[in-house]
């Protein structure tokens, strides 16, 4: 296959067509393993009871063995005699423990609350049917009786009835082993120093974890630099001793992208897929390598960014791992929702959104999906993100207030207790964090203060974070209050303009000495905020008409803008002062502000907003947040 060939993108659908066209995707080969490894495995063959179960006729209560005959008739006020004996004959009855055997000639078990003992001699005050408190041999299962299937993903439950018929050891399907390969100059292993343009593998972890999820088992070969050789070696021997092959990272047609090239090199029937009209996940690479004697191997190169990874992962390689360890597809749960916000496309790219989930205001109404928006280098997006939309090639985008299918990431997960939507805060962070601690489940969406506004006001959040000032009163908060609103009071902060110490543009100057000095430098960048966020309204005011190097770049929080500043990336920002001292950064105070919570009325009785509004009024929680640099107003 030539140069020419790779990125010939294909759509979706036609790219996992080829791919599973060049696989064999029945479930791997046989093996014995003891019942104790059995949980989570996969049923080979049908599982056939071998013994009764229970083995014998056995008693439910504690009380009496008997004939039911022998009871008939039996009241408080005329109670049938019978004679304890160790056998059971007409008359005569025997004591028996629940579980116990039922001694032979009995046929039913009468509890010892409806009996009175004296001696030898036995009343009853009530009659017993044939068979009443009685569990009789192969009631529940019976020898040669199918008791679990070919196919059964093996429970708790599961085990328990191996266990229940003496099964020591299951024939179950293979794991498929699954080698994991990070490339990449710029990757290191978590835990070891972190350098300029370096960042930590997390890639290999998360698809570790997800193969074993899938029932694989994850072989982990480590991080192999953008050297061709090294790369070629360590993958032929992965194709050897393993059942599929994931690389994350050199899947492009960049310099020192080598991943995609290996591939080309292993031999039939090699690359099917090198381009996949989608978004995260273009530049997604499949292959097959065909092993004398043995089935195809699946190999793939998944992009490198985090989100692209999984998705592709989760589309392309999720499926197969599963046929392989015999274990079924997982069905799609999707449920309707509303976009609150217009979202844009890319027209000819089958489109991923990430979404977070978040209750209507209107009682039996789709939910709202909030559009994550942190794109394919995000690594947490996937993790915060209740499930995804896709927006079909032909659109260029989705209109607000559209419903929207969204299909479920982890259909498990439980509904978050409070709900907040608005601006980012360190102080809030904390206060979640808290609110975690008392049992609380907690979803907090950035979209700005004038978003979380928005949202307050439709009712679609229990609160909102912000801090927005109304220019014609210069107040905080409480001049954007409707009827429908009532704000809960949060804490002061102060914004500041950041910089590196010692940049004399803004070392020992004024508010206003330092801003002159920034605009009229061409080559000082600033790092702006995300568009509707109270900080750029902030910006937008300290600017004027000015539009300096790096305006259009938005950060989507305060640590974002320090990161940017602190790593050289930017020259200057604004953020609250707790973000930017522990990393050493200078501060000039721009002004402080009121960051409070908008809560609509209707979920004043939320138990998750009463405990808040506890936690916020508690005096440590208080001296806590002071600590922090966010004092109360």
């Amino acid at each position: 296959m030539n140069q020419q060939q790779f990125l010939t993108v294909v759509e979706r659908d036609e790219a996992e067509r080829r791919f599973r066209d060049a696989l064999d995707l029945s479930p791997l080969d046989a093996e014995d393993v003891i019942l104790a490894d059995a949980w989570g495995r996969v049923l080979a063959e049908d599982v056939t009871a071998l013994v009764d179960v229970p083995g014998f006729d056995r008693a439910n209560v504690d009380g009496f063995a008997v004939r039911a005959a022998d009871t008939f008739g039996a009241t408080e006020d005329s109670p049938r005699l019978l004679r304890l004996d160790g056998v059971v004959s007409a008359g005569t009855a025997s004591s028996i423990a629940t579980g116990g055997m039922l001694p032979r000639g009995a046929d039913a078990v009468v509890m010892v609350e409806d009996t009175i003992a004296r001696g030898r001699e036995l009343r009853l005050t009530r009659p017993a049917a044939p068979g009443a408190q009685v569990t009789f041999a192969g009631t529940d299962i019976g020898r040669g009786e199918v008791v679990l299937r070919r196919g059964q993903c093996l429970g708790a439950r599961d085990t328990g009835v191996l266990a229940a018929i003496g099964a020591q050891r299951v024939t179950v399907v293979r794991r498929p082993r699954v080698a994991i390969i990070s490339t990449g100059n710029e990757l290191i292993t978590p835990g070891e120093p972190l350098q300029p343009g370096q960042v930590y593998d997390s890639n290999a972890t998360v698809l570790a974890d997800a193969v074993r999820e899938l029932g694989g088992e994850a072989v982990r070969l480590g991080i192999v630099p953008d050297d061709l050789a090294a790369l070629e070696r360590i993958v032929r021997a992965a194709v050897d001793s393993c059942d599929v092959v994931l690389l994350s990272g050199g899947t492009s047609k960049g310099a020192g992208d080598v991943s995609y090239r290996v591939l080309e090199r292993l031999g039939p029937p090699g690359i099917v897929v090198h381009g996949v009209a989608l978004k995260p996940g273009k530049p997604l690479c499949l292959a097959a390598v065909a092993l004398p004697g043995h089935r195809t191997v699946p190999v793939a190169v998944l992009p490198g960014f985090p989100t692209s990874a999984i998705f592709t992962f989760r589309e392309f390689l999720a499926p197969v791992i599963r046929a392989l360890a015999g274990r079924r597809d997982d069905p799609v749960i999707a449920v309707l929702a509303t976009l609150p916000m217009r979202v844009n496309s890319e027209r000819g790219r089958t489109e991923y959104v990430l979404v977070s989930l978040v209750e209507s205001p209107m009682i039996g109404a789709a939910p709202m999906a909030y559009p994550m928006g942190q794109g394919s280098g995000s690594v947490t997006a996937f993790a915060r993100a209740d499930g995804f939309v896709i927006i079909p090639r032909q659109r260029e985008f989705l209109e607000a207030s559209e419903v929207v299918e969204v299909q479920r990431i982890d259909a498990a997960a439980r509904p978050a207790d409070l709900v907040v939507i608005g601006s980012h805060c360190i102080g809030l962070d904390y206060l979640l964090g808290e609110l975690q601690k008392e049992g609380y489940r907690a979803k907090a969406l950035h979209v700005g203060s004038t978003g979380g506004w928005e949202a307050a006001k439709r009712g679609e959040c229990d609160l909102a974070g912000i801090h927005l000032l109304d220019v014609a009163t210069d107040q905080y908060n409480r001049p954007f209050l409707t009827p429908e609103l009532e704000l809960l009071d949060g804490y002061a902060r102060m914004q500041g303009l950041v910089f590196h110490p010692g940049d004399v543009r803004f070392e020992r100057r004024s508010l206003d000495e330092a801003l002159v000095a920034a605009l009229g430098d061409p080559g000082c960048i600033l790092v702006n905020r995300n568009r509707g966020s109270g900080t750029r309204l902030l910006i937008d005011g300290l600017l004027r008409a000015a539009r300096p190097p790096g305006y259009l770049t938005e950060a989507r929080s305060h640590n974002a803008v320090v990161a940017a500043v602190a790593q050289g990336r930017a020259d200057w920002g604004v953020a609250i002062e707790p973000a930017a001292r522990p990393v050493g950064l200078g501060f000039i105070p721009v002004r402080p502000e009121r960051y409070d919570f908008l809560m609509p009325r209707a979920r004043r009785g939320r138990p998750a907003v009463a405990a808040f509004a506890r936690l916020l009024a508690r005096p440590d929680v208080r001296a806590a947040l002071a600590a922090l640099g966010f004092p109360s107003h």
